[in-house]
């Protein structure tokens, strides 16, 4: 494959309690090997509990909106134009405090597996991440 454009429309969609995902690049549509690149919305009061991505890194830029980005045990709102860099295994989470959607841009790498190419634990009924957000 030398390439494939990926129009807005066609993107696959997923719609969420939270907010939705759109898969702009993932090994089941791009055949991406090193990267997965996802369009997050985050509804109002929405957002992404505490997890991690054991094997990858990711990048999250702020599109739209504001959200409270943790990482690790740290928190800072983040505006359009901010970015977190998160090291593979970073425990971390996006929530919308505010009362319009937020957009931001995951993108993860490598990609892990042949479907979505992204791996999660879920981590937010442990301590200290239960705790965090009282």
């Amino acid at each position: 494959m030398s390439g494939k454009f990926v129009p807005g429309a066609e993107a696959v969609r997923q719609q969420l309690d939270w907010g939705s995902l759109g898969w702009c690049s993932r090994p089941a549509d791009t055949e991406a090997e090193n990267l997965v690149v996802i369009e997050v919305t985050l509804a109002p009061g929405g957002g992404h509990a505490f997890h991690r991505h054991p094997q990858q890194e990711e990048m999250i830029y702020v599109v739209d909106g504001e959200v409270e980005q943790w990482c690790e045990e740290e928190m800072q709102v983040m505006q359009p134009g901010d970015a977190v860099f998160l090291p593979g295994g970073t425990v971390h989470a996006s929530f919308n405090t505010s009362d319009r959607d937020a957009k931001l841009l995951a993108i993860l790498s490598p990609a892990v597996g042949d479907g979505d190419g992204y791996e999660v634990e879920e981590v937010a009924d442990e301590p200290p991440w239960n705790t965090l957000r009282q």
